[in-house]
């Protein structure tokens, strides 16, 4: 071998390499697969490498070749790997790095450097924020659902401890794999202890708003949008995941429940007080709030994330609005209506400031996926109340739909900025 074709060599290893580890954080930075094969062959085409790529929520197979040489043989890489979280910092920093790889300002060996100087160790204040998240978007819920004083106070702190206990299941494997039955068991009968013992409660509703952080609502939504796009085996795996999570949520709330029932402990009788209107702006700051720093996004991307969550809140209301009650069946057609504009600004953003579309969004649809609804319909289902269980599986159903037809005609409007 020449010293010429050894240099050829040596740099095609590289773009390997560097794609290798693209596509292997762009995975445990929560891209969906469509979105992360997409953006990964794109860059390999950029930097003349052929790239075929099968992503699925736990594993990634890459098959790169030369694209200069038409015998080339190609290398492949599998990778097992952990079910991804949503960083949008991350993701952020990420995209500027392949950027500057295809624009040609940054090298092969310093986007790789670049790319390992991400990996920090999570600090204590990191660790309290997140725990403080989950308290904050358990009320911010509970606020948006317009219930009392005393149920956003409950809701808050039973949300504190779900956080608490999250932090925890991540160095302890047993308690991980049933996290969701714990936190839900430990929810339920919180809340019904207290509106048992102490005053009255909308129990469900505090129940509700203290899990919704682990609700799998934007799980169902991006499986059955990797179904759309033909993603058939990763779509399945993620909604059985989804429904693994929903199935474990539900059983800890009906455990509970049962428990409590044999026990005598029924909450109190009487109604809490609504709270006033003006509360539900609050919440919704609050709400959004929680989201960036659940996200992970960046400090500079903070007040983006919490913009986009309120405009998907506001912009469903307004959908409401315009279409009617929520009573009346429109509430799909208000979802359809949010996620299709979320959608079109997101692509928007990223041509214009050259940066993920991810970053609007995610957060610009949180509020709208129906991961909580998805709960009720299975507690119900496990009460044997099928009539009202399927009536409330149907409407899940009708949201995903709605959504997940917002976000594929908002890309037809406007075309994402390599798939991101």
């Amino acid at each position: 071998m020449s010293t010429h074709e050894r240099e050829h060599r040596a740099a095609f290893d590289d773009r390997v390499r560097f794609l290798t580890e693209l596509a292997r954080r762009l995975h445990l930075v929560g891209v969906a697969a469509s979105r992360l094969e997409g953006a990964v062959r794109s860059v390999a085409t950029a930097i003349g490498v052929r790239a075929e790529i099968w992503s699925t929520p736990t594993g990634l197979l890459l098959s790169l070749s030369d694209a200069e040489r038409t015998q080339a043989t190609q290398e492949t890489r599998v990778l097992r790997l952990d079910l991804g979280e949503i960083q949008l910092g991350a993701l952020a920093k990420l995209d500027a790095i392949a950027e500057r790889v295809v624009d040609g300002t940054m090298s092969i060996d310093d986007a790789w450097a670049a790319m390992h100087a991400l990996d920090q160790p999570t600090t204590t204040r990191q660790q309290l924020m997140t725990v403080a998240a989950f308290g904050l978007a358990a009320a911010g819920v509970a606020g948006l659902l317009r219930t009392a004083w005393i149920d956003v106070s409950v809701a808050a702190v039973i949300g504190l401890l779900i956080g608490w206990l999250a932090l925890l299941s991540g160095t302890r494997p047993h308690l991980a794999a049933a996290f969701e039955a714990v936190a839900a068991l430990i929810a339920t009968t919180l809340a019904t202890a207290f509106a048992h013992f102490v005053a009255p409660l909308t129990l469900q509703t505090v129940i509700v708003a203290a899990l919704i952080v682990l609700m799998p609502g934007l799980s169902l939504t991006t499986a059955v949008s990797e179904l759309a796009s033909n993603q058939l085996v990763t779509g399945t795996t993620r909604f059985a995941g989804a429904m693994t999570v929903l199935l474990k949520l539900t059983f800890g709330s009906v455990a509970a429940s049962q428990l409590m029932l044999a026990l005598g402990w029924t909450p109190l009788p009487g109604t809490p007080p609504a709270l006033p209107p003006w509360v539900e702006l609050v919440a919704m700051v609050a709400a959004a709030a929680s989201f960036a720093v659940l996200f992970r996004a960046s400090r500079r991307d903070v007040a983006l994330v919490m913009a986009a969550a309120i405009l998907g809140y506001v912009l469903t209301r307004l959908g409401s609005g315009w279409l009617g009650p929520v009573s009346s069946g429109t509430f799909a057609g208000s979802v359809f209506f949010s996620s299709l504009v979320i959608a079109a600004l997101a692509n928007v953003y990223g041509r214009w400031k050259r940066r993920p579309g991810q970053l609007v969004r995610v957060p610009g649809i949180m509020l709208l996926v129906p991961g909580s609804v998805g709960f009720r319909a299975l507690a119900f289902v496990m009460e044997r109340d099928y009539t009202l269980g399927f009536d409330t599986l149907v409407a899940v159903l009708s949201a995903i739909l709605a959504l997940v037809a917002g976000l594929l005609f908002g890309s037809l409007l406007v075309p994402p900025r390599r798939y991101l």
